[in-house]
């Protein structure tokens, strides 16, 4: 049996719930939810508090799945919400894990000094609108293309691609402000 038919056959026995079916289903997803979490509350306590209800949520809702997107984007996307939800209760502003900056960024961001730690783009980042951090997260953290992130936010192609835009112009300004400062 192949992964999708496994993955199948194990939503259909959530769907009759199936306590070891939901236990398979959280071993083979608890990783990547955990890590997306992380990445939005930046606590690790929380993150697993959010991934736990996000779980919760998805096995109480998992007749609402419909096969229109991977289960994994699925729940991804309730993962996302969870965290979002919680940063709203919570007031805090989203900061980003330190082990990003293991991570690679790619962007279109014209920096006069090539010495820029990732750092300083992380800290840029965290100054942005909620919004903007998150769409940005996706794309350049986690790595999600448009129709990734169209699905899991629930936006269309145009918007993703407009508020992409939006918030990249505002991480070059936020960037570019910081080296006007730190040359004066």
């Amino acid at each position: 049996m192949g992964q999708k038919q496994k993955i199948s056959a194990l939503i259909k026995a959530c769907k009759q719930n199936d306590q070891n079916a939901q236990m398979q289903i959280y071993q083979l997803y608890y990783k990547a939810m955990y890590n997306t979490a992380l990445r939005i509350v930046n606590q690790p306590d929380d993150a697993e508090d959010v991934m736990q209800e996000a779980f919760i949520k998805a096995f109480s809702k998992i007749n609402s799945y419909k096969k229109t997107a991977t289960f994994g984007a699925w729940l991804k996307r309730i993962v996302i919400n969870e965290s979002i939800n919680w940063l709203r209760q919570q007031k805090n502003l989203l900061c980003l894990n330190d082990d990003i900056k293991q991570i690679e960024m790619e962007t279109e961001i014209d920096i006069d000094e090539k010495n820029t730690q990732i750092e300083q783009v992380l800290e840029a980042m965290n100054q942005l609108k909620e919004n903007y951090k998150i769409i940005l997260t996706l794309h350049f953290i986690e790595g999600y293309d448009y129709e990734e992130i169209m699905q899991i936010l629930n936006l269309s192609y145009a918007n993703v691609r407009t508020m992409i835009s939006r918030a990249k112009k505002a991480l070059k300004r936020k960037l570019e402000q910081k080296l006007i400062n730190r040359k004066i």
